[in-house]
């Protein structure tokens, strides 16, 4: 049987909506910019939140001004995508393995883990625990060895197409999310 992976932003929860990234700006209008600006490295885990929550406000973020943002920023990706979460909750139904791969800094991976609707996915393989990210050939091989299945028998769902077709060169069956209706169809085809 084969095992779907998930990405998690944009595919299993909605993007930021723009009042949580609004809340965590505060006016200010490069906000966005440096948000995403040295994200991968947070991501990898080459920068902790201190870092880089410093590098974004462009001061030192320590003590309770790096919780409540780190606290904000889980919030603004804690938003499920309720289509995406049923077609999950179907696939647990019928018993087909899932596991999610994601770029995503410690700090975030462990406020979504507790979330009611990632209970049937598991397991969680996150991009700052593994020190790479998507799309590098490593973190597929990785994710692959770890579930001890062939690369084909994954069918791997993701928003972004450098990760699609990263994850179809290292041997997996790949979706390109674009909605759920689409993603449902998909799967009928590729599980058969």
């Amino acid at each position: 049987m084969k095992t779907v992976l998930f990405d998690y932003g944009n595919v299993v929860s909605l993007p930021q909506a723009p009042e949580d990234v609004a809340r965590m700006a505060g006016g200010d209008p490069g906000f966005e910019d440096r948000y995403w600006e040295v994200r991968l490295d947070f991501d990898r885990g080459s920068l902790d939140p201190a870092a880089y929550w410093s590098h974004v406000y462009g001061r030192p973020m320590a003590g309770a001004d790096l919780e409540a943002v780190v606290a904000l920023d889980v919030a603004s990706w804690s938003r499920p995508n309720e289509e995406t979460v049923a077609i999950i909750d179907e696939l647990a139904g019928v018993g087909v393995p899932m596991a999610l791969l994601s770029n995503m800094p410690v700090c975030v991976a462990e406020g979504i883990d507790g979330l009611p609707f990632m209970r049937p996915i598991g397991p969680r393989f996150y991009s700052g625990r593994m020190g790479r990210v998507k799309p590098e050939a490593e973190i597929f091989h990785e994710t692959v060895a770890w579930l001890g299945v062939a690369p084909a028998d994954l069918v791997f769902v993701d928003d972004r197409l450098e990760n699609v077709a990263a994850a179809e060169r290292a041997g997996l069956a790949a979706v390109h999310f674009r909605d759920a209706a689409a993603l449902r169809e998909d799967l009928k085809t590729l599980l058969g």
